[in-house]
């Protein structure tokens, strides 16, 4: 097992179950909820919509994903997190900067890993767009690592989520280059000081099979050194339900679920919101807690911590 910080280990137990797993509730989606529902473009309704998940929600979950820009802070203040429950926050810009086949990263203006420290989250999510092939791959590459190193500067845990992308614009990546690019990436990108690999389903379910799905997830595993936990995609949820089942037998950690439980939601308002997220929303994500508290394999199985006396002195 890798031995990891004091503070660092503490974040990982207040993300996760008692058991050592991740459910974390994602709700730093920005553009793409604007663009889902224009009723959310201003800065009040988005966030709005955000704290009624989020108090709904989070306390079914491990951890709550949100950002520094309209949700994080604002959460905190209204009490909608719960006091069991761990605050991821994103330190990325939405979208990307460069060419659609070479893409690069951002930080948010204005943010940084030491603030999101000193406003009490428990771990940051850096989320950057990468191919193995690009010719943008080492400096995201190097990107990554600097963001690592300010992590283990401030004691914080990283959440690293690489999104992969076609170097062909006319085309989307196909089953099986997407195996491929997934799992290339969890063998690059998770040694570079990242402690937990948030991963795409490796597979394009619609062109593949759950032999195939347990193969392409055990291949994640193997390449990566860190905890590996699934996001959702914004697939429908019986299907991410199939798809966490599958990658949690095969070795994942947990998931990250963001549209799959709640994205009826973007086009309600009021009391038709909050019932949906009561009734339908609410039970989902119980089932998926459920089923990774079951299923997920702890990071406890990744790290230790020693702490002899005298450890403060030189930390």
């Amino acid at each position: 097992m890798k031995p990891i910080s004091i503070g660092k280990l503490r974040g990982l137990q207040q993300i996760s179950s008692q058991r050592g797993t991740f459910t974390a509730l994602a709700l730093d989606h920005r553009q793409n909820l604007r663009k889902a529902n224009p009723l959310l473009a201003s800065d009040e309704q988005l966030s709005r919509f955000k704290l009624d998940v989020t108090s709904t929600l989070a306390s079914r979950a491990t951890a709550v994903l949100l950002d520094p820009e309209v949700s994080a802070a604002q959460a905190i203040a209204a009490r909608s997190i719960p006091n069991n429950v761990g605050l991821v926050v994103a330190v990325e810009s939405t979208g990307y900067t460069g060419d659609a086949t070479a893409r690069q990263a951002q930080i948010i203006p204005g943010w940084s890993v030491e603030k999101a420290k000193r406003m009490g989250a428990s771990a940051i999510k850096l989320l950057v767009y990468y191919h193995p092939d690009s010719p943008t791959a080492p400096e995201i590459e190097a990107f990554t690592k600097n963001i690592s190193n300010e992590c283990d500067k401030h004691d914080l845990v990283l959440m690293l989520e690489p999104l992969s992308y076609s170097l062909d614009e006319s085309k989307k990546l196909s089953s099986e280059e997407k195996r491929y690019v997934v799992v290339e990436t969890a063998k690059r990108l998770a040694p570079l000081g990242a402690d937990i690999l948030k991963a795409e389903f490796p597979l394009d379910v619609t062109e593949s099979n759950q032999t195939l799905w347990k193969d392409a997830c055990e291949e994640i595993s193997a390449a990566s050194p860190i905890p590996w936990i699934l996001l959702s995609a914004a697939v429908d949820y019986e299907i991410f339900v199939q798809q966490v089942i599958v990658a949690c037998n095969a070795g994942a950690s947990g998931i990250a679920v963001g549209r799959a439980v709640w994205k009826e939601a973007v086009m309600m308002d009021g009391d038709e919101r909050i019932k949906f997220l009561r009734t339908t929303a609410r039970p989902r994500i119980s089932r998926l807690t459920s089923l990774c508290h079951a299923l997920a394999k702890p990071y406890t199985d990744f790290y230790t911590a020693d702490a002899p006396f005298g450890w403060h002195v030189n930390y």
